[in-house]
């Protein structure tokens, strides 16, 4: 991609509301367009790291046998009232009427949608388990939509849902779900770790969330460095200063993001809504379910919040929207510049080509507030410079030792 034709613009200024890291770095590099609060648009930038987040949750989720779906985002009151969570959820629920009369809900959540449609393909033990997920946009009438995307009213969120014939198989999926989540945060490039805590609307059982420590956090959680015991702070039974119950270490305080979480939810919605199976005796049993969240925007505003300098975003190897930024600094000439573009393009590589007839300066600011992984300049000499984003370690080096050192970084 030529960066003079790509749409969405660096900018100095932006809106003073912005008050997170992330909405105020992605506002700046062309990755999002605030709409209004707590809603953003995704230009082109944002959105290449957008489908990459989704592309490392999908291929893990598929590795674990779940299948993927899409469901409706307008649900039906009927539903709601079953499980009593229409009156229960209405200040969060966009809850409306449309023009036959019906009392509709835009869908904050899919736990009433997804088990009615399991209900209509189950009858034996023999369908159990299943595992169903989707990526889809969720609505939530925040009150304070002032996190960038980490707390937004409109999101996209992927949600997966387990129907297992008993507690024993929906717990060894339940532990399953666990490690996938762990493996696609260390994808992702965050450190996250498991914490316990209250189920909250969802369960009442506890429940687990995968939180990354930043001082953006909403969350105050107790954790354990030497072995990585967590708990949230509201469930904690012991203090900053005490000693870790599973290895006697201190504990400490941090502010932390919630990146994804999990709960057990037993038979809460397959008794309301009379989800049952056939056992081997022909007896009628209750499913036993759990329900499994991850915000991909909130992923990607955690990833800037924990990422970033005071020149820019530094993307991680697997969510950087491109491979390589290459900039052309050779004044009144792209020629070798092209060639070098083409080149890495029929290689294979993913490049942001800065040809812009603008001052040096500029395009090497641009750069850094972009936060491409590799940066690759041109200049008036034979060999390129290549710069490391993340470090910025340098290196001047022929064009093919350059790429080989790219292949290494990305491998």
């Amino acid at each position: 991609m030529r960066q003079s034709k790509l749409f969405g613009k660096t900018r100095k200024d932006i809106s003073q509301d912005e008050k997170s890291i992330n909405s105020q770095l992605l506002t700046r590099a062309g990755y999002i367009e605030k709409q209004m609060a707590g809603v953003y648009n995704y230009l082109p930038l944002g959105l290449k790291v957008f489908r990459k987040v989704e592309n490392i949750i999908r291929e893990e989720m598929n590795k674990i046998g779940a299948q993927e779906i899409l469901m409706t985002a307008l649900q039906a009151k009927e539903l709601w009232e079953i499980t009593g969570r229409w009156k229960e959820m209405e200040e969060i629920m966009y809850q409306f009427k449309d023009h036959h009369g019906s009392e509709i809900g835009l869908g904050t959540t899919n736990e009433e949608v997804v088990t009615d449609v399991v209900k209509k393909h189950l009858s034996s033990y023999k369908d159990l388990p299943i595992y169903l997920y989707q990526i889809q946009s969720k609505f939530r009438d925040e009150k304070r939509p002032k996190a960038g995307l980490l707390r937004g009213r409109e999101f996209v969120m992927k949600d997966l849902y387990s129907f297992n014939k008993d507690e024993k198989n929906m717990s060894i999926f339940y532990q399953k779900t666990h490690k996938a989540y762990l493996k696609i945060f260390n994808r992702l490039g965050l450190k996250a770790f498991s914490v316990e805590a209250s189920g909250g609307d969802m369960s009442k059982e506890y429940s687990h969330e995968f939180m990354v420590k930043s001082k953006a956090g909403e969350d105050i959680t107790i954790l354990c460095s030497k072995c990585n015991w967590a708990q949230n702070k509201e469930i904690a039974k012991i203090k900053v200063g005490e000693k870790c119950p599973k290895c006697n270490n201190i504990v400490e305080e941090h502010k932390t993001v919630e990146a994804g979480n999990i709960f057990k939810l037993g038979t809460t919605y397959s008794k309301d809504l009379n989800l049952k199976y056939k056992n081997k005796e022909g007896k009628d049993k209750l499913v036993v379910m759990g329900s499994y969240g991850i915000g991909l925007g909130r992923v990607m505003g955690t990833i800037v919040e924990v990422s970033n300098d005071e020149h820019g975003i530094i993307w991680t190897k697997e969510t950087t929207p491109y491979h390589i930024h290459l900039l052309n600094l050779v004044k009144n000439d792209k020629k070798k510049a092209d060639k070098i573009y083409l080149k890495l393009r029929k290689e294979g590589w993913d490049v942001l080509y800065d040809e812009r007839d603008v001052s040096f300066g500029k395009k090497l600011k641009d750069a850094d507030l972009i936060g491409i992984s590799q940066q690759m300049i041109v200049g008036n000499y034979r060999k390129v410079e290549l710069i490391t984003r993340s470090n910025k370690e340098k290196s001047v080096l022929s064009l093919s030792k350059a790429i080989k050192k790219i292949k290494k970084y990305y491998n």
